[in-house]
């Protein structure tokens, strides 16, 4: 199917008639010598009189060329396009950003397993979340770990495997020993910045307190409301426990409230990777659809005709004028 993105040229069609019609002829002046007593010379001569101007004319032919020719250049300022078949493409209506823990707390060996047996915090984290991650296919999930600094370990991206490559290279302490949740709600923030789309998701996992951000993490959080991202929260760890081995339960479960999220608290493997469930349906995948048609242009072989045709024409007409130059011109006055 052929569209036209401009079909308003055609409005210029009736130009060269307009032309044609309302301006003057042009007249072109040669010169002639006068002879007196033409008549006889003339008929002495066997010679032909004729008229000492000539009105041009053209022929079919050349009319149809100049009008083919027109109507090829106005169709190609239409802009002609080929629609091809329509596609649809879907994409994420949603962004996510997981925020791991990897202060030093971390390396705990206190989650146990299915069959009991104690796992590091950091590795039973790494495996539950690899398969959320695995089964966000068609979202984008950015990756941000912590401990004293927060950083970006993955922007936004569809590419969930090289994700879980980059999750599965983290290791405990790597971003210092301390835990800075406050500075990850941040940084998340700036990310969500460069993202245009509205749902915004943040699951932030931690087994500790706030003890090394700049910003604390109740202020991030209402940051972080007021910029629409939703925060779910997830505590790992000892409740009980000293310090920076405490998991901070009232800070997350206050996150969670200001950004419209909840908190959950996972003690073992199996816990944990019930919670990765319950937040994926409480929040499922989220995507919209787009159709559109690709276009092919078509212009430049419409005034590429055009120009051929009206080459063509243009030469007619040099050579027509060419064998009228070519023949004698005779005119004089009878003495």
């Amino acid at each position: 199917m052929i569209e036209l993105l401009f079909p308003w040229a055609f409005l210029a069609l009736p130009l060269p008639w307009l032309w044609r019609r309302f301006t003057p002829p042009h007249r072109e002046q040669v010169p002639a010598l006068r002879v007196p007593f033409f008549g006889d010379l003339a008929e002495a001569a066997g010679a032909n009189v004729g008229a000492g101007s000539v009105v041009l004319r053209h022929s079919r032919w050349q009319l149809a060329a100049g009008w083919v020719a027109w109507i090829l250049i106005l169709t190609a300022l239409a802009r002609p396009v080929q629609l091809g078949e329509a596609i649809e493409e879907t994409r994420a209506a949603r962004d996510v950003i997981l925020a791991i823990d990897i202060s030093g707390s971390m390396d705990e060996r206190d989650m146990p397993d299915a069959a009991g047996n104690p796992q590091q915090r950091l590795a039973t984290v790494k495996d539950v979340v690899g398969e959320f991650i695995t089964a966000r296919e068609g979202d984008r999930v950015a990756l941000i770990v912590f401990g004293t600094k927060a950083f970006l370990q993955a922007p936004l991206t569809e590419d969930l495997e090289s994700l879980r490559e980059l999750l599965d290279q983290t290791t405990v302490g790597m971003a210092g020993p301390h835990t800075a949740i406050g500075d990850s709600i941040g940084l998340a923030i700036r990310t969500f910045e460069n993202s245009e789309i509205e749902q915004r998701l943040m699951i932030l996992l931690s087994d500790g307190s706030d003890t090394a951000s700049r910003m604390t993490p109740i202020n991030a959080a209402e940051i972080a409301a007021g910029e629409g991202v939703t925060i779910h929260t997830v505590a790992v760890g000892d409740p009980d426990g000293e310090g920076e081995n405490r998991v901070d339960l009232s800070t997350l479960e206050d996150i969670a409230r200001r950004t419209g999220g909840q908190t959950f608290f996972a003690g073992d493997a199996e816990t944990l990777a019930g919670i990765y469930a319950e937040i994926d349906a409480l929040t499922p995948r989220e995507t919209e659809t787009l159709s559109y048609r690709p276009r092919t242009p078509l212009s430049h072989l419409f005034l590429g005709a055009g120009l051929l045709v009206g080459l063509s024409f243009l030469l007619s007409m040099l050579a027509g004028q060419r064998r009228r130059a070519q023949a004698p011109k005779t005119e004089g006055t009878a003495a």
